[in-house]
C-alpha cells in the first residue's frame, strides 16, 4: 500500500512546485520500474487539475507486484490572489484497479527450509486531503509546508500455496482487505539556479493509525493464523533536478523514497522525465 502510494504521488507532482504553468511530462523510473505520463492544467486562476497514469512493477520483502496500472488525480485550490504568501488545498485519489501479485512464504522445519510462491491478483485505492501554506520568497524561490491525511485500502483475492514436493504446512489464504490511515507533515523548496537549472527538495514525517488486516490464513497442522499490523512511523523524501533545454522544454532527474523500520523499510525510486510547459 505504501509503495503504491509513493509511486502514485509522482503522478500528482510531488517533486514539482505548488504553483506553476500548465505542463505535461512523460517519464520512466527504476528501483521500481514505472513509466507513464502526468501533468497539470490550470482551470482558473485559483483551481488546477493534476492527473497522471503509469504502468509499474516492484518488489520488496517477499512480495512482487509484477504488473499494475496506476492512475491518480487531484484538484488544487491555490489562493493566488492573496499575494505571495497564502494557503492552498488539495483533494485527490490514487487508483490501482488491477495488480498481478506474487507472495513468497518461507519457513523452516526439522527436515529443512521451505519456500513457496503464491500468485494472485489485487487492487489498491487511496484518497487524501491536503492543507498547506505556500510562500514565493522571490521570483526564484518557492517554499511550502503542508499536512496530509490519507486513507488506503488493499484488496487481495484468495489463493493457495502451489503444489510442491516438500511443503508439510501448506497454506490457503482467502480473499480479504487491508486498510490503513496516514497523517503526513511535510515541506518542500523549489529554487531556480541561473536561467536553466531548477531544483526541488521535499520530505515529511508519516504516522499510520487505525491499521487493520482482513487476511486470515489456514495452515495445515496449525489452523487459522490471523495477522496483526501495528501502527508505525517513517520518513518520506524526494527531489528533482531540472534542466531547461529550450523554451518550454525541461529534462528532469528525480528520486523518491522512504526511510524507516520494516515493513515500510528503506526504499528508493529514481527516474527521468521530459516535461513540456505551456
Amino acid at each position: 500500500m505504501i509503495t503504491n502510494r509513493v509511486l502514485g504521488t509522482v503522478l500528482l507532482g510531488i517533486n514539482e512546485q505548488v504553483n506553476c504553468n500548465d505542463c505535461v511530462s512523460a517519464f520512466g523510473s527504476a528501483g521500481s520500474f514505472s513509466a507513464g505520463i502526468h501533468g497539470r492544467k490550470n482551470l482558473t486562476a485559483n483551481l488546477s487539475l493534476l492527473a497522471g497514469i503509469a504502468y509499474t512493477h516492484y518488489s520488496e520483502g517477499g512480495y512482487s507486484v509484477t504488473a499494475a496500472p496506476i492512475g491518480a488525480f487531484a484538484l488544487r485550490y491555490d489562493f493566488a490572489d492573496w499575494g505571495s504568501s497564502r494557503p492552498f488545498f488539495d483533494l485527490g485519489a490514487i487508483l490501482t484497479p488491477y495488480e498481478k501479485i506474487r507472495y513468497r512464504r518461507s519457513y523452516v522445519t526439522s527436515l529443512g527450509a521451505v519456500s513457496v510462491d503464491g500468485n494472485t491478483t489485487g487492487d489498491n485505492y487511496g484518497v487524501y486531503g491536503r492543507a498547506g501554506w505556500i510562500s514565493r520568497l522571490s521570483p526564484r524561490d518557492e517554499v511550502a509546508a503542508s499536512v496530509e491525511v490519507w486513507q488506503l485500502w488493499q484488496r487481495v483475492k484468495g489463493y493457495s500455496d502451489p503444489a510442491a514436493a516438500f511443503n508439510p504446512f501448506d497454506a490457503s489464504i482467502p480473499g480479504g482487505t487491508d486498510k490503513t490511515n496516514l497523517v503526513k507533515i511535510g515541506g518542500q523548496w523549489t529554487h531556480l539556479f541561473g536561467n536553466n537549472v531548477e531544483a526541488n527538495i521535499n520530505g515529511g514525517f508519516v504516522q499510520s493509525f487505525g491499521t487493520q488486516s482482513g487476511i486470515v490464513a489456514t495452515v495445515t497442522g496449525t489452523g487459522t493464523v490471523v495477522p496483526t499490523i501495528g501502527n508505525q512511523s517513517w520518513f518520506e523524501y524526494g527531489g528533482r533536478l531540472g534542466f531547461r533545454i529550450t523554451k518550454g522544454w525541461v529534462a528532469d532527474l528525480f528520486v523518491n523514497g522512504t526511510a524507516g523500520p520494516q515493513p515500510v523499510g528503506n526504499t528508493l525510486h529514481g527516474g527521468v522525465w521530459l516535461r513540456i510547459t505551456y
